[in-house]
């Protein structure tokens, strides 16, 4: 496996500024980023995966990040299978807090045990340190503007409720 191949991992419900920080200091940091939406059973998904794949493929190109990115999802298998697949040796993670940090040590434990797939966690720029997908959710279904919190596609999207993307 390569660690100049990565893979950030997310349910992206909806992509965030967040999200697309990390995206884009991930796309400097290695040679192939795959940006990779996943499934998670333990939430209810706002948006289905085709469209949230379309809102990160828009959002990464209206936000100019250059690299050799790969939007694609996976809802079945380990995500330590992914990054075997595409021959990714590291797994990047955007951490917010130390609750971040709690939840996601574990997992990194257990990716390079059964993998030996290294976790890279990336602190968020402060800006975007408060913002999560969930709260985003949360205003737009108050019919709150989340325009300072998404990229512009998600915004448009969401403000317009447009179901086809």
């Amino acid at each position: 496996m390569s660690t100049s191949v990565a893979v950030v991992p997310g349910s992206f419900d909806p992509p965030t500024l967040g999200h697309l920080d990390v995206i884009r200091r991930a796309a400097g940091l290695y040679r192939q980023l795959h940006v990779l939406v996943v499934h998670n059973p333990d939430k209810e998904a706002m948006l289905p995966i085709a469209q949230r794949l379309a809102l990160l493929e828009q959002s990464i190109a209206e936000a100019e990040i250059e690299g050799d990115i790969v939007v694609a999802s996976w809802s079945m298998g380990l995500l330590v299978d992914y990054a075997t697949d595409v021959g990714a040796g590291v797994l990047v993670k955007g951490i917010r807090s130390q609750v971040d940090v709690a939840y996601e040590t574990p997992m990194a434990i257990v990716n390079r045990n059964l993998a030996h797939v290294e976790t890279v966690f990336l602190l968020p720029d402060p800006a975007h340190a408060l913002v999560s997908s969930s709260l985003v959710r949360q205003v737009a279904a108050l019919g709150g503007d989340v325009s300072p919190y998404v990229p512009g596609p998600v915004a448009r999207f969401l403000d317009t409720g447009a179901r086809d993307i």
